[in-house]
Formats: structure tokens, sequence, C-alpha cells
């Protein structure tokens, strides 16, 4: 199949205008394709040749202007219109498509709780081609005219308000001007929670299977949409643009959600089966908040060409967090969002794939597909956020109802963007978009103080970028080993302003650490900055106080000293988050010792009050510090660490008044289990002393344990699926045999993931969790020779069913476990020799580069 070139795009743009798309869909053809009758009415501004796309099962008949054209003459994904003429035109076809497994498409689900059947659209980048035929590029916005016919008893969700004909007709309101990949239909016997805002109809929309868990966080759900739409409207002038709100949580999803006009979709496990912490309702509340930005920001003024994605999802993440902390009882987002959002931005960053904010060189629409990262969304965020820091927020809301404005229900640039903020200040926008959206790599922002008897004196330098690790590059290093020192460093700086904490000891708790002041500063792209002031010096500098910038900070070493003793008595979660990154950053650069860290972490955790950085601490202290940077002979030490603060949390939370934190200590107990009883005697009773009573997701998390550890077998598992079929059951059932220390075990599940057969190919949810369970640090002897197989497999999978499956294998199939020279050695041959796929590539080398700075600290450890 072809992709498209930016080159072609606006060679198609300049030649036809698309008014028009009549789509009709039936639904009720079997459970392997679906009809597809598709009208395109276009205008072509002079005479010309073009081409239409989709990838039809069967195409069985086309005309054009009442004239048929052969079906044969479909190449690939490509049907040629040639010898049009200038003026108006009608494209008609008439096709059967397939139904998709993998998330892409027309994606077909059965519920394996009561068998009622599911289907939705996820057409972004090139995959509405699998479901009508379009002329498939951002910037040819067009009227929809949907029709579906679908099976007694099923209900239709489309963009705009639908009404039901009878007979399993539904017909839907036209839409206003929509680019290609934002039409949605999701159909099936939908449970339905429906309401009116401000005369607009919102809807709800979930699995009957999960119907009583979204009753009980509707009025939740509600209100934060509600909270979300109006103070959206307190910010932008141009009101929302859509007749409808329908949020549909469906099955099988890939992303988070996906902001498609009127009907959004959202991976239906934000609708809770199983106990939840208070930070992952936020997270959810986060994802609507998100979405709903999008309303404005990448559909009413909607990117012309894939370079600008970060235009979506940039400004969607940005308004996300800060608007839920105005508008809801979420208001510390911004801690959760700097100890887990800005990691993911971070790591994407240093590694070799890195790409500016707003790149330039986004050639096709496969190039396009891997800047889906955190870049794009974290960094991208983080970069707005300094933006309004350092412009005023006046003036950048002002820039942005210009720009809606200009460019509603139309297309724009970041020339547009750029243009419309400078309008309403007097300060070089433009410079500042070059240094922080043009450029790649992460700032380091370093503190020295010197003192004497009457005074301290800090400077500030701006070290530019700290550089990627490179994995071995082909041509020479062919032993492995030169990657583990060498860097890339970028010249490039960028500005920041920021603001810098000064914290003395308490004197009458020395443990805690109480803020003397707070100092704004501006570091030019160019070098530093200083400070001095009378008096004895604070005993910790924070740089980046607050987390308004998008930088690696260091400590002067007495400020380190003073974090590393004093981090939970820091006051402000905002600061500790701060602090915590930072020796994050430095353990994965090799500045900190794994052990530290675990000490720290040990030291100061039990005292943390704030859950976002509780779970994210424990997260990186487990599936980084124990699983990745510590040597196989470190690991089982610091597993015990996490264990036995697992244990303090307990304790500490054994009067259920703070059941989010008990919750999470509770998880993270389950998963540094190193001897099955405690966890056993948790699942044989049902709950654990004191609580909380094991809902499915635990019972499923501890018999995942169980299988790593060999101490339960197919029976065992077997029995939780018959009290536990739902799809959750499966899929948890799929990861706890494919964890099992059993040879057999361990063919079987690698014969699922890389089957060749179509007909016994996963679902992308059970392929995730099948890879989730089969890669185990405990088994590495067993897993020993699949290491070489996965490249070869993988490569193949990818090529036979697709970026989804690719990105999915890239992801979680990976042996990330497997530290050492050879892996490095077979993957850099895979890149080399194999030619993998572009989503492929993209994950393997992002992999290869992780692998390769935990050896660098391993090796650092040892040395």
């Amino acid at each position: 199949m072809s992709v498209l070139t930016r080159d072609e795009a606006q060679t198609r743009a300049r030649l036809i205008d698309v008014q028009r798309y009549t789509v009709d869909l039936d639904l009720t053809r079997g459970s392997h394709t679906f009809d597809s009758r598709t009208v395109i009415r276009f205008t072509a501004r002079a005479a010309g040749t073009t081409f239409v796309e989709l990838k039809p099962a069967e195409l069985r008949s086309v005309t054009l202007d009442g004239h048929p054209l052969d079906p044969a003459a479909l190449d690939g994904n490509r049907l040629p219109l040639t010898g049009l003429t200038e003026g108006p035109h009608e494209l008609r076809l008439d096709t059967a498509m397939r139904y998709s497994h993998t998330g892409e498409g027309m994606h077909r689900f059965t519920d394996p709780t009561d068998g009622e059947t599911y289907v939705y659209t996820q057409l972004f980048m090139e995959d509405v081609q699998r479901v009508f035929a379009a002329f498939d590029q951002p910037d040819l916005k067009a009227r929809f005219d949907v029709t579906v016919t679908a099976p007694e008893g099923w209900t239709v969700l489309t963009n705009s308000v639908v009404e039901h004909l009878g007979e399993g007709t539904w017909q839907a309101a036209t839409t206003p001007l929509l680019p290609t990949y934002l039409v949605a239909v999701a159909a099936g016997p939908w449970h339905s929670v429906r309401t009116e805002h401000r005369g607009l109809p919102f809807g709800l929309h979930c699995r009957r299977s999960l119907a009583p868990h979204l009753d009980a966080d509707a009025d939740e759900i509600l209100d934060i949409t509600r909270a979300c739409y109006d103070r959206y409207h307190e910010k932008f002038d141009e009101p929302y643009p859509f007749d409808s709100y329908d949020q549909a949580f469906v099955p099988e999803f890939n992303a988070g959600a996906m902001e498609n006009p009127g009907l959004v979709t959202f991976r239906d496990e934000f609708v809770y089966r199983s106990a939840v912490t208070d930070t992952e309702r936020q997270t959810r509340a986060m994802v609507i908040a998100h979405e709903m930005a999008h309303m404005w920001f990448g559909d009413l003024v909607t990117l012309q060409w894939w370079d600008d994605i970060w235009l979506n999802e940039s400004f969607a993440e940005y308004m996300g967090y800060q608007t839920l902390t105005e508008a809801t009882r979420f208001t510390d987002t911004w801690v959760d969002f700097g100890v887990a959002r800005k990691a993911w931005g971070y790591d994407a960053d240093q590694r070799p794939s890195t790409h500016p904010v707003a790149p330039e060189a986004v050639e096709d629409t496969a190039s396009a597909l891997l800047n889906f990262d955190g870049i794009s969304y974290a960094k991208g965020a983080s970069a707005l956020r300094q933006l309004v820091t350092w412009l005023g927020e006046k003036d950048f809301l002002a820039g942005i109802n210009t720009h809606f404005k200009r460019h509603k229900f139309a297309n724009a640039t970041l020339a547009d963007f750029i243009d419309s903020l400078a309008s309403h200040t007097d300060r070089d926008v433009h410079a500042w978009a070059d240094a922080w959206l043009r450029t790649t790599g992460v700032d380091t922002l370093t503190a020295t103080v010197t003192t004497d008897d009457t005074a301290w004196h800090l400077d500030l330098s701006n070290d530019g970028s700290t550089g990627v690790w490179t994995a071995p590059d082909p041509a020479k290093d062919r032993d492995g080993l030169t990657h583990l020192t060498s860097l890339t460093s970028p010249p490039a700086r960028r500005p920041h302003r920021i603001t810098i904490g000064l914290y003395d000891t308490d004197p009458g708790d020395p443990r805690r650490l109480t803020p003397r002041s707070r100092l704004d500063a501006d570091i030019k792209a160019t070098g530093g900055t200083g400070l001095s002031a009378h008096g004895p010096r604070p005993a910790l500098f924070v740089l980046n106080d607050g987390d308004l910038t998008y930088a690696k900070i260091r400590l002067d070493p007495a400020s380190q000293e003073a974090a590393l003793r004093h981090l939970s008595g820091v006051p402000d979660p905002l600061t500790r988050a701060v602090l915590w990154n930072t020796l994050r950053d430095m353990v994965r650069d090799g500045e900190l010792e794994p052990a530290a860290y675990l000490t720290t972490v040990a030291a100061h955790l039990p005292a943390e009050t704030d859950l976002a950085l509780v779970q994210g601490v424990l997260t990186f202290a487990h599936a980084q510090v124990a699983d990745r940077f510590s040597t196989p002979a470190e690991r089982p030490a610091a597993l015990t660490l996490l264990s036995t603060l697992c244990q303090d949390l307990l304790h500490r939370t054994e009067g259920g008044d703070n059941p989010g934190l008990r919750l999470t200590a509770v998880r993270h107990f389950i998963d540094t289990a190193q001897h099955p009883d405690t966890i056993r005697d948790w699942l044989d009773s049902g709950a654990v002393p004191g609580g909380p009573d094991l809902d499915p997701e635990l019972r499923w998390r501890i018999l995942g344990r169980l299988s790593v550890l060999g101490t339960i077998d197919d029976a065992v598992i077997d029995a939780e699926l018959a009290h536990d079929p739902s799809a959750t059951g499966q899929e948890g059932a799929a990861r706890c045999r494919a964890a099992l220390p059993d040879p057999q075990a361990k063919e079987a599940a690698w014969t699922a993931l890389f089957t060749t057969d179509p007909d016994q190919e996963l679902s992308n949810y059970l392929f995730t969790a099948t890879a989730q369970g089969f890669w185990q640090p405990e088994q590495t002897d067993l897993l020993r020779r699949y290491v070489p197989r996965y490249f070869t497999d993988a490569t193949a999978l990818a090529d036979r069913r697709g970026p989804a499956i690719a990105e999915a294998a890239g992801r979680h199939a990976f042996p990330a476990h497997a530290i050492d020279e050879d892996t490095l050695r077979l993957g850099d041959q895979c890149l080399t020799e194999s030619n993998p796929s572009p989503a492929l590539r993209r994950k393997l080398a992002d992999q290869l580069d992780d692998l390769a700075r935990a050896l660098k600290v391993r090796t650092a450890q040892q040395s």
C-alpha cells in the first residue's frame, strides 16, 4: 500500500476542492465484512489527474460522473481518476470492507461476558480508507452525510445527531466541514446515559456488561464534562462548533481517546470495574478535558499537514491539565504531569529518534505516524506552559482566539499560529518558536553556589542539550561497546523563564524545609545568569520551582545533599515533583547510583502525602531502577526494599483514611513479591488484612505474580477465568499463561503472538496481554532462546499485520529484560539488514537505546 507524501497532498489540494461525502454503511452483512457505498462530490480547479484512496475487501463498482471505471484499476490503495475536466464531479463507489481486530478502521468486538457485538471506527491518519473511499488528507475538508444500517436492537452514534428511521436504518445530520480522519461511527447495543447542558445533547455510552460501572461514575464524568465545557467557553470566543457531545467508552481501543467531533471515543478501561485511586480518576478527567479542547484545536481548526500534529496534541495536553486545575476538584494536576507525563517527554527527547516539537521534515504519512510520542504531547505541552509563563496568559488566550477566528472550519500551520500570537504582543514570538519548537534535546540548567562570611552567590548555567545515547553505528563499533560512552550534543539552547525556590531547615523540625523566598530568573539561550544576596545561604536551591519550564535540573552539591535528606519535608508537592525528577534524571544519566535512589525512596515515600508522587516514584523505582538499572545480582535486594516499603505504607494506612495510598501499596507489594506465601493467602481469603477486598483487578494481579513465581498452573487460571469471563478476564488469563515458567507455556504463548494463520491471530488487546506476560526477569535462562527469534518474527509480524500490531510488538513484546551486548548486536543487525516496517523500526530503535542506557548505568556501577 502506498503512503501519501506531502508533495502528493499539496498537488491534490491545488487541483481539487471536496464539497461533500455521502456514506452509506451496512453492518448487517456478517462478521467479516460490511458494505460501504460512498458518493464524493468535488470540483476540479483545472483539468488534470488525481487519485482516491480505499482499502476494500472487494471493489464492486465505480462511476465517475455516471461513467463506469474499471475496478481492476485499483492499485494497492489508490484508484486513479484520469482525465478530469475543470468543474464539478461526482464519484460513486460500492465496496465491501473488512472488519478489524487491531483497533484500526472499523473495529469489531464480541463481548465474552454476554455475547453482544460492538463496532466502532478509528480513522486516524490513513485508516478511513478501511471504512470508505476518500481523498484522505487533512486539508481537504468536506461535509458528511452518514447513513448506517445496523442489526435490530443496536444504537448508532456518529459525529452529529442521529435519527432512527426504522428497520435498523440510522441517518445522521449533515456535519460541518471535517477532515476525513475525524469521521466517526460507533454501533452496538450500547448502554447510554443522556442529558443536556446549555441546550446541547450530552451522552455517555458503554457496553451493556459495563452498565453498572458507568452508572456508578456517570455523575462524576458528566460533572467534569460540564465544568470543562463551561470553562472553555470562558476562555474561547468561538462557541462549541458541533450539534452534540457524546462520549463513547469502546472496547480494545489503542489510544487513550480520540477527538472525533461530537463523538469522542475512549478506551473503556476508563469505566472502572475495580477500585482505583483518585489519581487515576484525575487521569480520566484530564483525558476528558484534553479531548474537549480538541473540539477547538484540531476539529474547528485543523492542521494542514501532519508536521503540525503538535498543534493538536500539545495544545490539548496543556489545556487539559490547566483547565482541570481551574475548573474541577483536581487542583494539583500539574504534579501528576510533572512526575509521570513529563518524564515521557524527557525520555523521548534523549533518544536518537528525537524530533522537534514542530518538525519540518515530515515527508509522508508513515513518518508522521511515528511522531505521536512524548515530544508531541508532553514536551509540547511543557513548551506551551513556558510560553504562557513568558508571554502572559492574557496575551496567549488573545492570540488563541484570533487563531480560531481566522481559521475556523479550515486549516492552519505553525506559521499561522505564531502570527496569531504575535498580533497580541511586542515580544518576538517567532524567535521563541524557533528556539523551542524547531530544536531537539533537553537543556540542562545547573546551579553553582559560592559563599563567604556575609553573602552567597548563585550562578545558573544553561548547558544546552545533554545529547542522546546512540546505539552502535552499523558501519563501525561492531563490538557494540563504543555507544556506551559516545554522545551527540546538538548545540541548540533555549531561553528559560524560571522560578528559583530558596529553602531553609525548619528550626522547630529539622526534618522539614521552609520556604525563604522565590525569585524569578530569565536564563538566556546563550548562557546563564547569577543571583546574590547577603546573609547565610539557604539549605536548598530549587531551580525551576513550580515546574514552569522544560529542562533537566542539576543541584549544587549542598542542595543535592539537602534534597536527599529532606525531600519529604519540602512543603509543596510540585516542588517535590521537580526534585524527584532531578533524582530520576541523575539515575538515568549515571550520576546517581540506583541503590542511592532506592534508599531515598525508602526514606521519604512513607511520609509522602501526594498520591501522584507515590505512584510515579514507585513505578520508576520498580520498573526501571530495580528491573533494569540494577544488575541481576542486585535486583533481589532492590525488590526486597520496595516490598518492605509497601509493607510500611500498609501499616500507615491501616486506619482506612487513605484508601488510594493503601491500594497503591497493595498493588506494588504484589508486583515486587519474591515469595508467594503472603499474596497467596490474600487470594485464598479474598481480601488484604485490614482491606481492601480483592476485586477482579487485584485477583488477576496476584495471579499474574504467582504465575511468574511458578506457584500456580493452568487449572488455577482456568478456574479464575470461569469466575470472571469478561474481556478483562480473558486478558488476565492470557497474561498469566504467558508468564508461567514452563517451556510448553512459553512456546504456546510465542505461537499465539506470532502465528501466520489469519484465523488464529490475537486481537490487539489479547496480543498486548500475552506479550506483557511473556518476558520476565526471573526467567532469563528459560527465555534466552527466544531473544534472537524476536527480531526475526517481529519483523515478519509487523509487515503482515500493520502499524498497530507493529507498535505493540515493539513496545510490549520486546525482550526488555535482556540487557546485554548480544541483544544490542541482534537489534542492530535487525535494523540494518531486515528492513523492519517504519512503526517497528521506530520502536526497536527506542528500545535498543533504552537498553544501551541501562547497560551503561550497570557498567558504571561495576567500574
